[in-house]
C-alpha cells in the first residue's frame, strides 16, 4: 500500500519527508520518492526499491527546500523502476503530484494528451493527473485539482504541490484508495 506525506514548516523540507516516509515503510511499497521546492524550482528524487536506495540518491545528489511531498509506491501501472516512483511532475516541472490508488480511466487520459503532443516519461497513471493539473491551473492550484478531479475515474488520493504556492499542499480523495 502507498503512503502519503507532505510538508510546510520551518524545518529542512527532506529530512521531515524521509522520516515520515519511514514511518510508512509498515505498509509496504517497492519505491521511494521526494519532491521539494526551493526558490521557485522543484527538486526531485526517486529510486526503486527500498528507502535506503533513495536516501543513496538523496545523499549522492543533495537536496534542500522549503516545501514538498514524498510518497512510497506500490507499483499498479509500470514495473518497478526509478522513472515510475513518485512523485511526478507536470511538463513544465512546476507541479509535483503524489498518488494512491488507481485511475481507471488514465489510458483514455493519457491518448488524449499524446494527441496534444504531451510527451510521457513514465507508465504510471499519477503522470497523467500532473500533467491535467498543469493543464487547468491558472493560479489556483485548488481549482486545478478540482477541474482535474471531475475528469479522473478509480479509488484515489493525491497530494500536490505547486512552486508558485509555497504556502499551500493540497491534498484530495475519492473513496478508500
Amino acid at each position: 500500500m502507498c503512503g502519503i506525506i507532505g510538508y510546510i514548516g520551518p524545518k529542512d523540507v527532506v529530512p521531515v519527508l524521509i522520516d515520515g516516509l519511514r514511518k510508512l515503510e509498515y505498509r509496504g511499497y517497492d519505491s521511494a520518492g521526494v519532491a521539494v521546492v526551493k526558490s521557485g524550482a522543484v527538486d526531485l528524487r526517486r529510486s526503486a526499491g527500498k528507502l535506503s536506495n533513495l536516501e543513496d540518491v538523496i545523499d549522492n545528489a543533495p537536496i534542500t527546500g522549503d516545501y514538498g511531498v514524498g510518497h512510497t509506491r506500490w507499483a499498479t501501472h509500470g514495473g518497478v523502476t526509478d522513472a515510475n516512483a513518485h512523485p511526478h511532475l507536470s511538463y513544465d516541472g512546476t507541479v509535483a503530484v503524489v498518488h494512491n490508488g488507481v485511475i481507471e480511466n488514465y489510458a483514455i487520459l493519457k491518448r488524449q494528451l499524446q494527441d496534444e503532443g504531451i510527451a510521457f516519461v513514465s507508465d504510471t497513471d499519477t503522470e497523467v493527473i500532473a500533467f491535467l493539473i498543469e493543464e487547468a491551473y491558472t493560479g489556483d492550484l485548488v481549482a486545478a485539482v478540482r477541474e482535474t478531479l471531475a475528469q479522473l475515474r478509480g479509488s484515489f488520493a493525491i497530494g500536490v504541490s505547486a512552486v508558485d504556492q509555497p504556502e499551500l499542499l493540497v491534498a484530495a480523495r475519492k473513496d478508500s484508495p
